[in-house]
């Protein structure tokens, strides 16, 4: 492991040699082969079902894990799965949910998908990377992942194969013994044949794979994109992508006495990439806690003693996770911890300095998207972070950022001038990011550059900072939600003429959605009304609006369309104002206006004597600027 202190550090790796000059890896299980090698008896992963200090664990060495991989991978040939064919995987997190994961990479083209979606999602999913395996829980008390995975599996015919995993044997006495009294019945019927993954594996060499391991770069992963909400879009993912994901993991971050906690999904690529990649590059240790991670029973309450425990080095997490643990008190032995790791949405300056001042340690916030395998940028572990910043490019990482004119023309930005944020790199699978090749259509510049959808600049320093997304998407705690389907539902309504809806500051998830609305003429409705037509047609529960509003007139462009930039502004001075209220605090927001720099920023004016150490507190906890109106 190098350190990763700033601009020189990252600059001197690349100017060693050409990415393609590097001696790394061509498959994943050459990779993993390396790390049993050099480290085989050294923990590589743990689990534990349960969330206490002491409860049972499953650990897996390298070797072990090496082993385990080569027979999941022998199995799924066995099924029929070719290098281009597709292993799917619905499960929570556990020691079987990597294997899977690895095991499906090696074998074919693994496509893990999010059990928090619905049936006929999952179906669309699995229908459209044409998945010939799908490993599934095996039903389970309070879970209703085997059952979704029936449905789904009823409705796409071509999985021919549903191998099961049983959560029980991660339980001891009594608990094991009364699951199965108490498994839900799985009623939908399908034509698939059903197995158990755990059963079927044993049945297969462990020391060698039964096929051989073609070195050639090859598409081996299928994530899935686009929230939780309509039919997500499927992103490719190619060996050397995954790759170097892990190497860069392996060069700047982490060694072989690393311990990671990673209570987020392994079906989401920052657990996938920048976590387990980077610990097959390097060595390190990864421990999940629970199936479901950050929101499994009492992980935030246990988790200071999980760390001790673990004795963790590294905290992966997310803003919305971090606000929850700073509700806890540090009550454990947390002298191992070096920095904790942040992506997903933006970090709140508060939120940073909380968790800084309860521990000691700083948080490195990166930035990473599914289109380009992940990883794009990062604060230095070891150098300068700047707080609300996305960090430093990684080595062998191009950002640029453009500005895309109406008469079709393309300029470079200039340092710190906002425009949209465009990555070339190992990652990015240039004209082939989706499985759909409509998709890629107008998504790169000068055939390499992946336009991302998110606005943002460069400053003179080098470092990159998200203000917006050009696609519109509500992140909620990491999750993305289209509007579009929230804005469809309500346009349902007999009543509404039109209707925009947009992520408004939240405190605790970053962004909550809430959506606007425009009756038709001589209509009347009340907010009780749309509230109840919204839980009737909208059936994700993240994506349910946290406010609904009825405007005389939505602001909209020339041309007719929405125009949300002024909805966010209505949404940034309400949610504001009402913390500040709440505070006790004599301002309110005077105007909401929109900065080259830093986006959409909330302009204050004082309506008395105001402490304004305790106010920079209170809007510290959200993402977006203020400052005082002059």
């Amino acid at each position: 492991m190098g350190r990763f202190e700033g601009v020189a550090d990252r600059d001197a790796v690349e100017n060693e040699m050409p990415w393609e000059a590097r001696e790394v890896p061509r498959t994943i299980y050459e990779f993993l082969g390396r790390v049993k090698d050099r480290h085989g008896t050294r923990p590589a992963i743990s689990f534990q079902l349960l969330s206490g200090p002491s409860d049972k664990a499953e650990t897996l060495t390298w070797a072990e894990l090496h082993g385990r991989v080569t027979q999941a991978a022998n199995l799924f040939r066995s099924l029929g799965v070719g290098p281009d064919d597709v292993v799917a995987y619905m499960l929570p997190n556990a020691n079987e949910t990597a294997i899977a994961l690895l095991g499906g990479m090696v074998a074919g083209i693994v496509n893990p998908i999010n059990p928090l979606l619905e049936a006929e999602q999952i179906a669309a999913i699995l229908r459209e990377t044409g998945a010939k395996v799908l490993v599934t829980l095996k039903s389970f008390p309070r879970t209703d992942v085997a059952q979704k995975a029936a449905e789904a599996v009823r409705l796409a015919p071509d999985v021919q194969t549903v191998l099961e995993v049983d959560l029980n044997r991660y339980l001891t006495p009594p608990k094991s013994l009364i699951v199965p009294f108490l498994r839900p019945k799985i009623t939908v019927a399908h034509r698939a044949t059903v197995k158990s993954f755990r059963a079927e594996c044993a049945k297969m060499p462990a020391d060698r794979l039964s096929f051989t391991d073609d070195p050639a770069d090859r598409v081996a992963g299928n994530f899935h994109t686009g929230g939780t909400t309509g039919m997500p879009k499927v992103a490719q993912h190619k060996v050397s992508g995954m790759i170097y994901n892990g190497w860069l993991g392996g060069r700047l971050l982490f060694d072989e006495t690393d311990v990671l906690i990673c209570p987020l999904p392994l079906f989401h690529v920052f657990a996938a990439y920048p976590i387990m990649m980077s610990c097959i590059a390097s060595g390190a240790h990864v421990v999940f806690p629970t199936p479901a991670g950050y929101r499994g029973d009492g992980v935030f309450d246990n988790f200071w003693k999980l760390v001790e425990r673990w004795r963790v080095t590294f905290v992966i997490t997310v803003p919305t996770a971090l606000a929850a643990l700073m509700q806890r008190p540090v009550d454990a032995d947390i002298s191992s911890l070096r920095t904790a790791i942040s992506g997903s949405a933006a970090l709140p300056i508060e939120l940073y300095n909380r968790f800084l001042s309860a521990t000691g340690v700083q948080i490195a916030e990166g930035y990473g998207l599914t289109e380009a395998t992940c990883l794009v940028s990062c604060n230095p572990v070891d150098g300068l972070k700047k707080v609300g910043s996305v960090g430093l490019p990684l080595p062998y990482t191009e950002v640029r950022i453009l500005e895309h004119r109406p008469d079709g023309s393309v300029r470079d930005c200039e340092i710190d001038e906002i425009g949209e944020i465009c990555v070339a790199n190992p990652g990015v699978f240039a004209g082939s990011t989706y499985t759909e090749d409509d998709r890629n259509a107008d998504l790169f510049d000068d055939d390499i550059y992946l336009r991302t959808g998110d606005l943002g600049r460069m400053d003179a320093d080098g470092y990159l900072w998200i203000t917006g997304r050009a696609k519109d998407l509500i992140i909620r705690g990491g999750h993305n939600i289209d509007p579009a389907e929230i804005e469809e539902a309500m346009l349902s309504h007999p009543a509404v003429a039109f209707a925009g809806a947009i992520g408004q500051p939240d405190a605790f998830a970053g962004e909550l959605p809430c959506v606007y609305v425009e009756l038709v003429a001589g209509a009347e409705v009340t907010v009780a009304d749309l509230a109840a037509h919204a839980r009737h047609h909208i059936h994700e529960r993240a994506a349910y609006p946290k406010h609904f509003e009825v405007l005389p007139e939505l602001p909209k462009t020339a041309v007719g369309k929405i125009f949300k930039p002024e909805l966010r502004k209505l949404a940034i001075a309400r949610v504001y104002d009402h913390a500040l209220h709440r505070g006790g605090f004599a301002a309110r927001v005077a105007e909401v206006v929109e900065d080259r720099k830093r986006g959409l920023v909330a302009r204050l004016e004082r309506l008395g004597e105001v402490d304004e150490e305790a106010l920079g507190h209170k809007l510290g906890e959200f993402t977006r600027p203020w400052e005082w109106r002059d």
